[in-house]
């Protein structure tokens, strides 16, 4: 008696979570790519219309958008900021302050993706956690800024609303990105 098993190999295929690889790496590319064109005329247009001492950043977007697709350790997302630190310094007008405001903005959007989309919050952990994550980059970037230049009280009046402004802006837009660039790298929460 003759049995005719027909078997074929199954494979799985799954997306590879939490490291930065080349994968990951060309994601971040094309977001701060996006980014940086966003950085270069709206950002320069406000920057112009406050006579240069305010400069929004949207590559932030980019790095939360990066963050919440690859889920990197703390360690890689400190690589993340410090990378879209590097592309910022094409286009601030106050040169290696954002190095450490997103260094630690990059690490604290990794921890809140970490936490918040293993629980019941997933589904606005793009808005919140960007948010956030903007505007801790502001604020750091805010007080660094006083430090070097003085005239708190000006500068926090004059940055405070656009720090805020910018992480609403961010916050919508990284939350209206995430689940088409979700699809399109067939990722899971």
């Amino acid at each position: 008696m003759s049995e005719n098993t027909n078997t074929q190999a199954r494979t799985v295929s799954t997306v590879d979570r939490g490291t930065l690889d080349i994968r990951g790496l060309v994601l971040l590319a094309i977001l701060l790519a996006a980014g940086f064109i966003l950085n270069f005329t709206v950002g320069r247009a406000i920057s112009g219309i406050t006579g240069g001492a305010i400069s929004p950043e949207f590559i932030i977007s980019a790095f939360c958008l990066t963050i919440l697709a690859i889920r990197p350790n703390i360690g890689q997302a400190l690589i993340i900021g410090l990378i879209s630190a590097a592309v910022i310094q094409i286009t601030t007008t106050s040169p290696f302050i954002d190095f450490a405001a997103e260094g630690i903005a990059a690490m604290l959007m990794a921890v809140i993706v970490q936490v918040g989309m293993r629980g019941s919050a997933k589904k606005v952990v793009p808005l919140i956690g960007t948010f956030v994550t903007t505007a801790v980059s502001g604020i750091i970037f805010m007080l660094i800024k006083i430090a070097m230049v003085g005239g708190a009280e000006q500068l926090v009046v004059a940055m405070l609303p656009v720090v805020l402004a910018t992480a609403v802006f961010n916050a919508v837009l990284v939350s209206a990105l995430y689940l088409p660039i979700k699809k399109a790298l067939k990722l899971a929460d």
